[in-house]
């Protein structure tokens, strides 16, 4: 069964705001005015439009970086099975955990997908038998741990091209 989330997905955007959005996926500090300039508006059409995109929660801009370049010793990523009769509770009492980043519901073979960023490995027991685990229908966690990333891009575009 396909979720309500999903079928109610519709593109919420148009051609301009798909021309911004692959701007800022390249380089999040470029300017409104730079913007306009490249996309032929006014300078107030790509500030309202960016507010709207913000506000709306379509895009967010960050500054991406590097876990371990920034002192965290693990990252890693949790599948966890849950009791799907239990998975809107689940999700948001996961979504509520600081050190997940990343957290969201699947098909498959594994219910729920997290990311996690850790100061230590000390962390890592406190985070799955403390707090993970005593969720009430949390079934079963398998933990993975990041070596090393081979990518970690956030240029996807949009699907107006």
């Amino acid at each position: 069964m396909i979720s309500k989330e999903i079928k109610k997905r519709k593109v919420k955007i148009d051609a301009v705001d798909s021309e911004m959005i692959m701007l800022l996926q390249k380089d999040g500090r470029i300017s409104n005015t730079a913007m306009a300039k490249i996309l032929g508006i006014a300078e107030s059409t790509v500030r309202t439009r960016l507010k709207r995109l913000i506000d709306t929660k379509i895009i967010q801009i960050v500054a991406v970086s590097s876990p371990f370049d920034l002192g965290f010793q693990v990252a890693g990523n949790f599948k966890i099975t849950i009791d799907i009769k239990k998975k809107d509770t689940v999700m948001k009492e996961l979504a509520a955990i600081n050190e997940l980043k990343y957290v969201v519901l699947t098909t498959g073979g594994i219910d729920v997908d997290a990311d996690f960023i850790l100061s230590s490995f000390e962390d890592l027991e406190p985070l799955i038998f403390e707090k993970i685990n005593k969720i009430d229908g949390i079934k079963q966690i398998e933990t993975s741990l990041i070596l090393q990333w081979g990518k970690n891009v956030f240029d996807w575009g949009t699907v107006i091209t």
